[in-house]
């Protein structure tokens, strides 16, 4: 697997164990992966409603419309990896890694596993660890509990992400000095396909200290 792209957003988030909920954001990207499955939107990482358990989630493919969520679909040669760096020196010690597998319908994850080689090249690593049927649209989540306590979702969701595109492109151009309270919701009404999963923090092995985490895609050569 060789990387496509590599989401850092404004450096390596760091996460504290114990602490509340971290995110970045990446929407409308570059032409090279914008429109496409490897297009990454979101990282999320916050603690899950058990405080012994650690939430990851990536959404890929941004701006989709209703009637394109409908035909949207998860690619079986891409690949979204968590990388998870416990020791500060910005290079992953544990790898979530999440695969659509067509065949069955489901996604499935890996991990979380120390990976055999780190940085640009991957491979999926151990056994399937998770895997669930991904959610159709306008239906209720489906989501599925491994035997090690991974819980997963995966299918599209409502952007949750809020930002105020004009009014930022304005306060660029002058003709504004800050944003507007309420603003308005430039990703309203927009979707984008999510993968949810939920670890136990003792499968990750840093309980009371901090972690960094960083998302990529990666499609298959």
């Amino acid at each position: 697997m060789k990387r496509k792209k590599l989401l850092l957003a404004a450096g390596i988030i760091v996460l504290m164990i114990s602490g509340s909920i971290i995110y970045a954001a990446d929407h409308i990207d570059t032409p090279a992966v914008t429109n496409q499955p490897s297009d990454i939107t979101d990282l999320y990482v916050f603690k899950g409603a058990d405080p012994n358990n650690l939430v990851f989630v990536a959404n890929t493919q941004g701006l989709l419309t209703p009637s394109a969520t409908a035909a949207a679909k998860f690619d079986e040669n891409t690949v979204l990896e968590f990388n998870i760096d416990k020791n500060g020196d910005n290079v992953e010690d544990l790898v979530i890694q999440c695969k659509y597998d067509a065949t069955s319908g489901k996604m499935q994850v890996y991990g979380p596993v120390t990976p055999s080689a780190t940085g640009t090249k991957s491979k999926l690593e151990g056994n399937v660890t998770a895997e669930v049927a991904v959610t159709p649209y306008n239906t209720a989540a489906i989501t599925a509990t491994g035997s090690t306590g991974i819980k997963v979702f995966a299918g599209p969701r409502d952007d949750p992400f809020f930002f105020d595109l004009n009014r930022y492109k304005a306060i660029l151009a002058g003709t504004a000095t800050a944003f507007a309270n309420p603003g308005t919701d430039t990703f309203a009404g927009t979707n984008v396909m999510s993968v949810v999963v939920e670890v136990p923090k003792s499968l990750i092995g840093a309980t009371g200290s901090s972690i960094n985490v960083w998302l990529e895609t990666k499609k298959k050569i």
